[in-house]
């Protein structure tokens, strides 16, 4: 793959920068995404320096006034341990006029806050679940909307923080309970969803006008007991040896209704744009078993990590991993020009 070199300043949580030494990572290593993208950049012929950031602006400013680079790969996911405030360094970024791969700043805020999304989505009538906001501080008293079950997550975590078996509630004291242990675990506030039984399933979006929507991607329970629900907890996410006790996979998603597999594209386009998305993102659902699709959430800037959901639905879509970040890096360089 022939491509103009260029310097890539690439943005990443400071804890999450790879030893300057390393020339593999394991699956289990924490910063295999920042790794991955790293050495495949490298590999395509790209210069990129490494940049960790906590809380401190200033170091990106002397990056790009020293180095000038020409675009900023933006790998982080929090400012200062806050996860809604990387929208600010992404316009920190627009103002200084670099370009930068991934979401945009109004995309970014919409998104974050899955209280707000929803809302906005539902205007649109595009089908979530129903829900209800509980802040820190508050009294929870159930919601006469909300029916049981009942799931309960942090309103602005991301990566399933939090999610266990046990936010699945079926009475108004484990609702309580679990409500709390969000409000002081997490120090966010929680948001209940009515809880949808169904299939896990996950679909790619890419672009800011033309939008390419990757293959449909599901996560597999194939030896999860009958007692346990199928949902994407933090175990089941990042626990090698959880996912290898209960079969846990993911792969494209077989035998979707054919009016579900024709909606998808139209409905992830919708949702992307609706949301002010732009650069790549990842759209959550829950399919029911009427074939009906519900968004639990939209993800911008999703994982990057080689073997992951994002970029193995990219590859079966017809892009490699080296494509896929040379995709992303071309789409900033052109929102810049336009």
């Amino acid at each position: 793959m022939a491509v103009k070199k260029l310097r890539i300043l690439a943005l990443m949580h400071i804890g999450l920068v790879p030893p300057a030494d390393a020339t593999s990572r394991e699956e289990n290593t924490e910063w295999k995404t920042e790794f991955d993208v790293l050495s495949t950049l490298r590999g395509i012929g790209h210069e990129v320096m490494p940049l960790g950031i906590y809380d401190d602006l200033g170091v990106i400013r002397k990056a790009i006034d020293d180095w000038k680079p020409h675009v900023a790969f933006n790998l982080l996911e929090d400012f200062d341990g806050v996860p809604v405030f990387d929208m600010n360094v992404v316009s920190y970024l627009e103002l200084l006029r670099i370009p930068y791969t991934g979401c945009n700043p109004r995309g970014l805020m919409l998104a974050r806050d899955k209280a707000l999304s929803k809302k906005i989505l539902a205007y649109h009538r595009i089908a979530v679940p129903e829900f209800a906001v509980f802040p820190i501080g508050r009294v929870v008293r159930p919601s006469k909307r909300l029916t049981f079950p009942l799931i309960v997550k942090s309103l602005t975590k991301e990566a399933s923080e939090g999610i266990s078996q046990a936010s699945v509630v079926d009475d108004a004291d484990k609702l309580a309970e679990r409500v709390r242990f969000i409000h002081r675990n997490l120090g966010t506030d929680a948001i209940v969803e009515r809880y949808i039984e169904g299939r896990e399933v996950y679909v790619g979006v890419m672009g800011d006008q033309r939008l390419r929507v990757l293959p449909a991607w599901e996560m597999l329970f194939t030896n999860m007991p009958p007692q346990l629900r199928r949902i994407a907890t933090n175990r089941a996410k990042w626990s090698h040896a959880y996912q290898q006790k209960h079969g846990i996979t993911s792969d494209e998603a077989k035998d979707l209704p054919p009016a579900v597999a024709e909606r998808i594209p139209h409905l992830c386009r919708r949702i992307y744009r609706t949301l002010s998305l732009t650069g790549y993102a990842r759209i959550d659902f829950r399919l029911d078993a009427a074939g009906r699709m519900h968004v639990l959430e939209a993800n911008p800037n999703p994982q990057l990590a080689h073997g992951e959901d994002f970029a193995d639905s990219a590859e079966r879509g017809g892009l490699s991993y080296g494509d896929l970040l040379q995709a992303i890096i071309n789409m900033a360089l052109a929102r810049r020009q336009a």
